[in-house]
């Protein structure tokens, strides 16, 4: 997250998969939306309750 500089590695899997404290997150989730066509140093806002939150693209990685 682009507020604290703290990177974090997120697996995109389906929605029977997810498990955010495994930093599984669903392919329909918020932050996936928000991500979809985004590359390495592009910056996504995802919208929550508490406000925006920027993720910065640090790498992409296809498993």
């Amino acid at each position: 997250k682009s507020e604290t500089e703290e990177e974090v590695v997120y697996r995109i899997v389906g929605d029977d998969e997810a498990d955010i404290k495994q930093n599984l997150i669903s392919v329909n989730s918020p932050i996936v939306r928000a991500l979809i066509g985004k590359e390495v140093d592009d910056v996504a806002i995802v919208k929550t309750p508490a406000g925006d939150v920027e993720y910065e693209v640090l790498e992409v990685a296809y498993l």
